[in-house]
């Protein structure tokens, strides 16, 4: 394995706990669209995070359509968005909190400059922009080293796709092999492993030790290399795969 010189963080539930904020407003517009097109079923923020975790508001409109047989315009998939994304930011800049045990964490990583650190997000550029400085962690990242599937990309896609965790390889300059990427979801996970990225698992946003254990075997399937907890075991995590 190549020396490893760069790590790649998901943000949602990895860096910063956003998810269930960010689903609870994604929930409320999902609701909006099936009452609009005579559709019964309904959201709470939990279910279609369990639907759609890993996923951007885009990628979650895409899949609400296939499941239950409408279309939207365009138009009215860039307006849905462009809602979602106004309410979420206004959450998260009020209640965002960071992970865990993440802070210690990353302030070590900096003060090594073993490893050069990104931020690689299915959300929206300006909502992980917002997530990162309210819970102080902006200053670990480059501006630049900022990257988002719903925004960094010529064409918007989300993960699993891996087009963003290559896109960020490129303009970092590293080759995948020289990166670790840390994902909690199934879909970023594969996202990470289709770019040919080693990846940690880490299934310490999961509530209980039992979805913790389920969400381990998804991720393991998924592809990960190694599942972490808990963010006080990030080094051992790393030197595992590096021993690899």
């Amino acid at each position: 394995m190549p020396k490893i010189t760069q790590l790649l963080f998901d943000c949602d539930n990895t860096l910063v706990l956003s998810e269930e904020l960010a689903f609870e407003a994604c929930a409320e517009l999902s609701n909006e669209m099936l009452e609009k097109h005579n559709i019964a079923d309904r959201y709470t923020g939990p279910g279609l995070m369990t639907t759609f975790v890993g996923q951007n508001f885009r990628g979650v409109v895409t899949g609400l359509q296939q499941k239950h047989g409408f279309k939207l315009s365009d138009a009215e998939v860039d307006e849905y968005v462009s809602r979602e994304l106004g309410k979420v930011i206004e959450t998260l800049e009020a209640k965002a909190e960071p992970c865990v045990g993440v802070m210690p964490v990353l302030e070590a990583l900096d003060k090594s400059k073993k490893y050069g650190m990104a931020v690689v997000s299915s959300s929206a550029l300006s909502r992980v922009q917002a997530s990162v400085k309210k819970v102080g962690q902006e200053k670990f990242f480059p501006k630049d080293h900022i990257f988002s599937a719903a925004t960094s990309l010529p064409v918007p896609t989300t993960k699993p796709d891996p087009a963003i965790y290559l896109h960020a390889c490129k303009v970092i300059g590293k080759e995948p092999g020289e990166c670790v990427a840390v994902e909690d979801s199934k879909s970023g996970t594969l996202s990470a492993v289709r770019a040919g990225i080693p990846t940690i698992g880490y299934v310490g946003s999961y509530g209980g030790v039992i979805k913790q254990n389920e969400m381990a075997e998804v991720l393991k399937e998924a592809g990960v290399k190694v599942i972490m907890d808990d963010w006080s075991h990030f080094m051992d995590c790393m030197a595992q795969i590096e021993a690899m």
